[in-house]
């Protein structure tokens, strides 16, 4: 009876883990981070959108800083391009039809594993994207965030993944930061835009609160 105690015991303190972390979240996600109100113009935009699970940040190119358009692929119809940062283990699986197992869950949540980012050619906008406006010196802030989330090599280009993609339209390419339960493809739009002056959640690896916070 004593040996029966002590595993509930065991249970209930795995299980207490979890249930924290997720309350925890969905607290966080509902609290906002407003920055200080302006009178400046807000005369740029950009889009936020989710495939159901991770939110991306689309941005025109025309608008585009050289510095963050400087070796990503694009051709002369690409009007978007979006931006996403992930476990580099999940995208390379996703990628490439491959399983990803509950070892790789595992240390996806509790290791500090490789990232990646990802970026996504677009010739329109799509209905289900949020636009939200924003100032000129948030929008530098923005592309600056994005921008530094790409490792580069000793000649400060970035490197593209050619051999995974979803399509003819996506590509990989190495990233800085490590990928974990507090530091999910979620939180890195949410840290983009709490650095760049926009509104965000205190903290949040989900992606309805910032969508909840930006549609109109």
């Amino acid at each position: 009876m004593r040996f029966i105690k002590r595993i509930l015991k065991y249970l209930g303190v795995i299980l207490l883990i979890p249930a924290t972390y997720f309350t925890v979240a969905l607290l966080c996600s509902y609290i906002p981070v407003t920055p200080k109100t302006s009178n400046v113009e807000k005369n740029k935009s950009v889009y936020l959108a989710t495939n159901g699970i991770h939110l991306e940040i689309i941005i025109p190119k025309t608008d585009m800083d050289a510095s963050l358009l400087d070796g990503l692929k694009h051709t002369k119809k690409t009007q978007f391009l979006s931006f996403g940062w992930g476990d580099k283990t999940y995208y390379t699986k996703a990628a490439t039809s491959l399983a990803f197992t509950n070892m790789n869950r595992f240390q996806a949540a509790l290791l500090n594993t490789p990232s990646l980012m990802h970026v996504t050619r677009h010739t329109n906008i799509r209905d289900h994207w949020v636009e939200i406006e924003i100032t000129a010196v948030q929008f530098k802030k923005l592309q600056t965030y994005i921008n530094e989330s790409f490792k580069t090599d000793t000649h400060h280009h970035k490197t593209v993944i050619p051999e995974i993609s979803y399509g003819s339209t996506d590509n990989f390419y190495e990233a800085n930061g490590s990928y974990n339960c507090l530091n999910t493809c979620n939180t890195w739009v949410n840290t983009a835009f709490k650095q760049s002056e926009l509104k965000a959640c205190l903290w949040t690896p989900f992606d309805f609160g910032l969508l909840r916070m930006h549609k109109k």
